[in-house]
């Protein structure tokens, strides 16, 4: 049996500042049809800055969707047509203030397929120099440098949630041996 569905249509496309929403009709692979709702997301980069081989920076912020507040790895959304290497560099100078002199892309990956075309690559920022954050006027964050140990024991723990921090500090903690 085929697995790939057909798009018949679409029904509904909303369009917020940042991300959208659309409604699209299918045809299923045993001829009947079924609605899929999802996201439509630019796509995203995050990055471990790495101080010393086990230091990380980490960002702690407000996040309304589910009203916490989260310590992350520094990221951001791609702009339209932005080259993710690009975004990188500029999130990096924007929420920490560093530049890096050596950036490794770790993996990309999708973080909610079933109902979300969003895509985030993650890299790995080393021999970091320190200048001036640039934050967005919307941003409110703090900066601080953990031990890899501390992180990953806070995943461990549960404490840390955020998708895109457990994966960049894990495929970080695992590639980096």
């Amino acid at each position: 049996m085929k697995l790939k569905e057909t798009m018949i249509r679409r029904t509904k496309e909303v369009r917020g500042v940042a991300v959208g929403f659309r409604i699209d009709h299918v045809r299923l692979p045993n001829g009947k049809t079924a609605v899929r709702e999802y996201l439509d997301h630019p796509g995203a980069v995050a990055v471990v800055p790495i101080v010393e081989k086990d230091k990380i920076v980490m960002v702690r912020q407000y996040r309304h969707p589910v009203r916490k507040i989260t310590w992350e790895i520094p990221a951001g959304k791609l702009s339209k047509g932005e080259i993710p290497l690009h975004c990188v560099k500029r999130e990096l100078k924007e929420e920490t203030g560093a530049t890096a002199k050596k950036i490794t892309k770790l993996l990309s990956f999708w973080p909610t397929p079933a109902f979300a075309n969003e895509i985030i690559h993650i890299y790995a920022a080393e021999q970091l120099t320190f200048g001036k954050s640039q934050l967005d006027f919307d941003e409110f964050l703090d900066v601080a440098v953990w031990p890899l140990k501390k992180v990953l024991k806070e995943i461990k723990e549960g404490r840390i949630k955020d998708s895109k921090t457990v994966i960049g500090l894990l495929a970080y903690e695992s590639w980096r041996r």
